[in-house]
């Protein structure tokens, strides 16, 4: 019940002299005094942790804010992106595009950005004030560090190895390379490497891909762990970095 109700319903109790008789004698007290007009609770508007934490930007990384082209569009209008910032490394450039209710602030003498929000209190912008910061954070580490995923495959007989060509695929765009897998189907498996990706096999039984967009390079991994997930009786399958799993006990009839 909200507190306009409740406040409702006891006023009409108060006025009510056979309902008020029969009240507790230990209750009369309190129903005697005035009416809070604040509700019980009285928690500030909560602030997204991870949006509100800066960012440290390092010196070889740059930004650029760039201003997209407006388009009238059906839906949710208020939410289209106005503005991108481009960030410039030793390894590359990406792109985000900012929600309009989020701004971002580069402070280039600390070498620190921060993000902020115009209204808190709003769900969604709350949600998305700390998925930008930590789109932008992946952003500034893929262009001056990059991503990396290990895969480990583990099972009798599995391994992989990186091809030129594909017998079964066709190539999306010119050199691409492919991952071979092996994991105990009766044809080998064949997966094009994304653009972008880096991938290699330091031994068979393990897969390293490396690239500048964290969304794209463990995308892959996802994809190469569909074809072998690990399982809990035996622990085969394919592992994407830290990945551990507990194994059962065989079920005995």
């Amino acid at each position: 019940m909200s507190c306009a109700a409740s406040k409702r319903c006891l006023s009409q109790l108060l006025r009510d002299p056979v309902r008020s008789s029969s009240l507790p004698t230990f209750l009369v007290p309190a129903f005697s005094q005035p009416l809070r007009a604040q509700c019980f609770s009285t928690t500030s508007a909560a602030q997204s942790r991870i949006g509100k934490t800066p960012i440290t930007v390092p010196p070889e990384v740059t930004f650029k804010f760039i201003e997209l082209p407006q388009t009238q569009s059906r839906g949710r209008a208020k939410e289209t992106p106005k503005m991108a910032v481009e960030v410039n490394g030793p390894l590359g450039q990406l792109t985000l595009k900012v929600p309009p209710f989020v701004t971002i602030n580069h402070d280039e003498t600390l070498r620190k950005a921060t993000l902020s929000v115009e209204d808190s209190t709003i769900p969604h912008q709350r949600a998305m004030w700390g998925t930008t910061r930590a789109h932008l954070q992946n952003y500034i580490i893929g262009v001056s560090e990059g991503h990396i995923c290990i895969l480990s495959l583990v099972g009798v007989g599995y391994r992989a190895s990186i091809e030129d060509t594909a017998t079964t695929v066709s190539p999306e765009y010119p050199g691409q390379k492919f991952v071979n897998l092996k994991v105990g189907y009766s044809h080998p498996i064949e997966l094009g490497i994304p653009q972008g990706v880096k991938a290699s096999t330091p031994q068979p039984t393990r897969i390293l891909l490396e690239g500048i967009d964290k969304e794209v390079v463990t995308q892959f991994a996802a994809e190469i762990r569909e074809w072998r997930k690990p399982e809990p009786y035996k622990g085969k399958g394919i592992f994407v970095n830290d990945e551990t799993i507990k194994l059962k006990s065989k079920k005995i009839k």
